[in-house]
């Protein structure tokens, strides 16, 4: 047995949006070894960034998403699952195909989903992060909770 202090189970990251503190959420959370991310849309900190285009607006989505794994050292290619919540099937397409531009290569378990709506009517696509990298936990030692 040794006196090292074990690596964190989770370290907390905020993002810019307004309803982080309001509904007490992260924008993504460190769990050992996997970085969750929470959903994105294309909002640029408290309005769309993109109305009308769903290929424009999951592209928006994921900078969002990838902007925050990149603030532990992650890309695109630690990517291992992503969730893709769009408010409309003819939307399917347009939004894979920005899927498999920034995935393509990765290819990460996905699920896509056809939802009634989102909590901002002008959002038509939200997205999920799941990112992994063997030994990130140790690299995190003594990173603030």
């Amino acid at each position: 047995m040794t006196d090292e202090t074990p690596a964190p189970t989770t370290v907390r990251q905020s993002g810019k949006s307004p309803y982080e503190d309001q509904y007490g959420f992260s924008r993504a959370v460190v769990a050992g070894d996997f970085v969750l991310v929470a959903g994105c849309t294309a909002y640029d900190d408290v309005d769309a960034v993109v109305e009308g285009d769903p290929y424009e607006q999951t592209l928006a989505a994921f900078r969002t998403a990838l902007d925050a794994l990149a603030g532990y050292g992650l890309t695109a290619a630690d990517v291992v699952r992503t969730r893709l919540y769009l408010t409309h099937v003819r939307d399917c397409d347009e939004v894979g195909r920005a899927h498999e531009e920034l995935f393509g290569e990765v290819r990460p378990v996905t699920t896509m989903v056809v939802v009634q709506g989102l909590t901002d009517s002008r959002m038509m696509v939200e997205v999920e992060v799941e990112a992994h990298r063997p030994g990130l936990a140790r690299t995190l030692e003594g990173t603030p909770q």
